[in-house]
């Protein structure tokens, strides 16, 4: 058999990983000329390093002498800055790329730096991650885009919030804002911190600290729930604000209202107050590498202790006391403890006996004379 080369390579879509640290690398269907198929990842910046050299080696064909002698499709640069957003973009160019690159003269599409950079690696075999920070997260293309290159969908949009005041990062996985900064969400957490992008810069920010464009999301916290779901508390905190509780680790609560700023409303017993979301797991789940991350993490500041008057925080958002939450949980407690002391009433009730209904008395001999018909009075007679 002839030396190696290949016959199609397909763009399956890409993965967003988190080990060493967040990065994006596209995921490649490699057919080769013995009719194997192999999955590669590939980054960008990687792709276009091989494309830069490809270019070297063909200078007529990268059109250098001449440009109308181009025949190697062209790639952008990458950006200062690759986000979600841009890698989702590049798509439709890179799947085009790939297909034109296979078609051309076989001295460019069979040469050496071609087959080997789009070998099987040892790391594509076992790609390098770390399941205790997050597993990688797969974005495959639609298969309707896979029938044509040019055809690919268009990139996410992500949604953009203001920040409503200064913010400054206290570590190197956030990122510092100013009042009024248009930034763009790209994870939201349910601990209050969200991952977000501004410009060349991204970064953890806490949820309290922005508001979307249009209006108050409240839509996007889910209503009080009095029945409650139980949790199990992962870390002590001590109560800095009235509303606060101060709990111990393993602590059994139940969280009543979950709010986007990663301060969810808890019971303990009949007391309600605030907790740090991220300090909580939910009852029956066993997760170590969690207790490790927690370490490292500080509670987000909550949305009460932001100083801003015009915040839509403040002027549209549905407010909810601390006296509301207790008296509804109060109130839910006893409706229950009532309703189960009504069924333990009950329950011996009915596993008596039913009375039976009193015999009346026999009427008397004159009363049946008087008052009776002829034929019952002939009876007696």
């Amino acid at each position: 058999m002839g030396d190696a080369f290949i016959r199609h390579i397909e763009l399956l879509g890409y993965e967003k990983r988190f080990f060493p640290s967040q990065h994006y690398v596209y995921m490649f269907l490699v057919k080769w000329n013995d009719l194997s198929e192999k999955v590669i990842y590939r980054r960008f910046t990687e792709i276009y390093e091989f494309h830069k050299t490809l270019k070297e080696m063909f200078p007529i064909e990268s059109g250098d002498i001449n440009i109308e002698s181009r025949i190697i499709p062209h790639l952008p640069a990458p950006k200062w800055f690759d986000g979600q957003r841009s890698t989702e973009n590049r798509q439709g160019t890179l799947a085009e790329y790939c297909y034109t690159l296979v078609n051309l003269p076989h001295k460019i599409s069979r040469c050496l730096h071609v087959v080997n950079f789009f070998k099987v690696r040892h790391d594509d075999m076992n790609p390098v991650t770390d399941s205790l920070i997050k597993k990688p997260e797969v974005f495959l293309l639609p298969k309707d885009s896979k029938k044509n290159p040019t055809d690919i969908t268009g990139p996410i949009v992500l949604q953009t919030y203001r920040a409503i005041a200064d913010y400054e990062k206290s570590s190197t996985s956030e990122m510092t804002l100013k009042a009024g900064d248009m930034v763009d969400v790209v994870e939201k957490s349910e601990n209050g911190w969200w991952f977000c992008q501004l410009k060349n810069k991204r970064g953890w920010v806490p949820a309290a600290y922005l508001e979307p464009m249009d209006g108050p999301d409240e839509s996007e916290e889910q209503e009080p729930n009095y029945a409650g779901e139980s949790y199990v508390v992962q870390k002590s905190y001590t109560a800095v604000e009235e509303d606060e509780l101060t709990l111990r680790e393993g602590d059994a609560i139940e969280v009543i209202h979950k709010l986007l700023d990663g301060w969810w409303v808890i019971r303990k017993d009949e007391t309600t107050g605030y907790y740090p979301s991220m300090y909580l797991q939910k009852a029956g789940e066993v997760n170590i590498s969690m207790k490790r991350e927690l370490r490292k993490w500080d509670a987000p500041p909550r949305r009460s202790t932001i100083r801003n008057a015009k915040s839509i925080h403040k002027q549209g958002r549905k407010q909810i006391s601390q006296e509301t939450y207790r008296r509804n949980s109060k109130k839910y407690i006893q409706t229950q403890n009532k309703t189960n002391a009504i069924i333990e009433k009950n329950e011996p009730q009915e596993n008596k006996a039913k009375a039976q209904p009193a015999v009346p008395p026999r009427p008397s001999k004159d009363i049946i004379l008087n008052r009776c018909t002829e034929s019952t009075r002939r009876k007696i007679l």
